[in-house]
């Protein structure tokens, strides 16, 4: 039983405990997992959600609120997303809210991280683009709410 708990709790991704697993009694690990399997299940639920929107869209191109929206969100969206020491952000805009790649970058490295990979796609009126960068001096780290807050003030 102790080794199905050990494994149990390996599965939990840090990011998602709330204290430090050695000091959580059983029954704590076990909501822990429930809590993280709901968040994954609707995370799912989501994604099923988009994957249809998104199939529909590309059937009927002249649908103008999915022109105007990606899979039923209102343009740009930010997402931004912590790995450890390195970082995730998830940039998309539509033909009315452009910004340019090197803002984007500059915010980045402006807060104390370098880019690792950049990638960008044109689809339809959208620009999605997707940067992984990571901490440049980790004695310092990076200043990740205050990038957040210039990379909405660039796309809003």
């Amino acid at each position: 039983m102790k080794d199905l708990c050990f494994k149990l709790t390996s599965l939990i991704p840090p990011q998602h405990s709330k204290a430090a697993k050695e000091h959580l009694s059983q029954l704590d690990l076990f909501d822990q997992a429930a809590s993280y399997i709901k968040q994954l299940r609707e995370r799912i639920e989501e994604l099923k959600k988009r994957k249809s929107l998104l199939a529909l869209s590309t059937a009927d191109e002249t649908n103008n609120s999915i022109k105007n929206s990606v899979i039923g969100l209102k343009l740009p969206i930010l997402r931004f997303r912590e790995l450890g020491c390195s970082f995730e952000v998830v940039l998309i805009s539509g033909h009315k809210k452009k910004f340019m790649l090197y803002q984007v970058i500059s915010i980045l490295e402006g807060g104390g991280a370098e880019v690792v990979t950049a990638n960008l796609s044109n689809i339809g009126d959208n620009v999605f683009l997707t940067l992984h960068a990571k901490v440049k001096v980790s004695r310092v780290g990076v200043d990740t709410s205050g990038v957040f807050q210039r990379l909405e003030a660039l796309i809003s």
